[in-house]
């Protein structure tokens, strides 16, 4: 049999064993996988990203099975092709995302393509995805000194691809264990005037979320989230209003904005609810509770049950015709991923 058909041979046996569940069958063949062309490595593992993203055909590999073959895709997140590195990256992004356990532990390869300079940022940042997700669920195994430094320390000197996701695992971070980044708030504020709006509304949620625990640390970073309060983007508006809630319900003692009450007097927006939740406060003795409105505003719960509908609003296509990512004009018959930054739109 020919080269070519030994290996389209390999990946008809690797989907008849993701079909069939077969765990340890998948770990075997994906142990030879560094060894098969390029094309043979990116089908087998977009063939198990597939079936995580989108549940068609349905994974017969239950949680257990794939948290023991996942670590056999390890040594492709190194691999010398770095379209095989992204394609990798994808698959933990999209494992993490629906069962962080199984990914828990790649975290430590995941954090060496984060902190390595030379890699495709397009890797990092996936990379930087998946870590966040972790992070959520197990925050203890991401919040090393070294593997904060790592994201922070990128939101300074990264790609704008590359910030989206370091500002969205940071978020992770915050709501995984809000203690974790209490100081760190200054660093995170630092960057609430970013160009990019998802950088601007990761970054103002994460300090809304250790807030929530520790409202008094916003006080260093009040001048930074006033200005907020006249960003362009709705959400962000929402979260600096919501951070400066808390601190008029803390022991903190700091005169509230006068824009708020100009945000409030807009019934609709979702900066308008947050508004008032900052200007309607109990006496100065209840100051100190933890105030849950109906719409749960000022929770973490309702932060990490809502903050994936508010990003997917903000990346929404406005109808320009342009990708709301990068801005590049996109054709009415492109498909939904731009051709320039690869993100979905």
């Amino acid at each position: 049999m020919s080269e070519d058909g030994s290996n389209s041979s390999l990946q008809a046996v690797f989907a008849a064993a993701l079909d069939r569940g077969d765990g340890e069958a998948l770990a075997a063949l994906v142990s030879d996988l560094p060894t098969t062309p390029v094309e043979t490595r990116k089908a087998c593992v977009q063939s198990l990203r597939s079936t995580v993203d989108d549940g068609d055909p349905p994974l017969a590999l239950d949680s257990a099975s794939l948290a023991r073959i996942l670590p056999a895709f390890e040594p492709l997140l190194t691999d010398e092709e770095r379209s095989v590195r992204l394609t990798t990256a994808k698959l933990f992004v999209a494992v993490a995302e629906s069962n962080a356990t199984a990914v828990v532990p790649l975290v430590s390869a995941l954090a060496d393509r984060l902190a390595d300079d030379e890699e495709f940022y397009y890797v990092r940042a996936r990379s930087a995805e998946a870590l966040g997700y972790v992070a959520l669920d197990h925050p203890e195994t991401v919040t090393s000194p070294e593997m904060l430094a790592d994201l922070t320390i990128g939101l300074s000197f990264d790609k704008p691809e590359v910030k989206e996701k370091l500002a969205k695992a940071l978020e992770h971070v915050a709501l995984g264990n809000p203690g974790r980044l209490t100081h760190h708030v200054s660093t995170l504020a630092d960057h609430l005037n970013d160009e990019d709006e998802l950088v601007r509304y990761h970054l103002s949620t994460a300090l809304v979320v250790v807030g929530c625990e520790y409202p008094e640390r916003l006080t260093e970073v009040s001048d930074a989230l006033g200005a907020q309060l006249a960003d362009e983007n709705a959400h962000v508006r929402g979260r600096a209003a919501e951070a400066f809630g808390l601190l008029a319900r803390s022991a903190a003692d700091m005169p509230l904005p006068e824009t708020l009450a100009v945000l409030a007097d807009d019934e609709e927006s979702f900066a308008a609810g947050r508004a008032r939740f900052a200007l309607v406060v109990g006496e100065p003795s209840d100051r100190n509770e933890q105030v849950e409105t109906g719409e749960g505003i000022g929770t973490v719960e309702a932060i990490r049950a809502t903050t994936d509908g508010i990003v997917a609003e903000i990346t929404a296509p406005d109808g320009d015709g342009e990708c709301p990512h990068c801005g590049l004009a996109l054709s009415e018959d492109c498909l939904p991923i731009c051709p320039r930054c690869g993100a979905p739109y």
